[in-house]
């Protein structure tokens, strides 16, 4: 599968933009607004999803840039 010269400039782009968001989303303040350690807080699940995610999709995005789809041997 050839990515057209646009297409790659646009795969990565993507690929800054959700590396960017991913960065994001582990950073975690020291404290919320209610001054809980985040030690002591539950995990949201919403988040670990949310991570698991931009994980999955920065997946695809190197793979698209390589040429490579899922099935392909490596």
């Amino acid at each position: 599968m050839n990515t057209p010269a646009g297409g790659r400039d646009l795969l990565h782009e993507l690929e800054r933009t959700v590396s960017t968001e991913l960065t994001v989303a582990r950073i975690n303040p020291a404290e919320d607004e209610t001054g809980v350690p985040i030690g002591e807080q539950l995990l949201d699940p919403d988040a670990e999803r949310y991570e698991v995610r931009l994980r999955s999709l920065l997946g695809a995005v190197k793979a698209a840039e390589h040429g490579t789809r899922p099935g392909d041997e490596p």
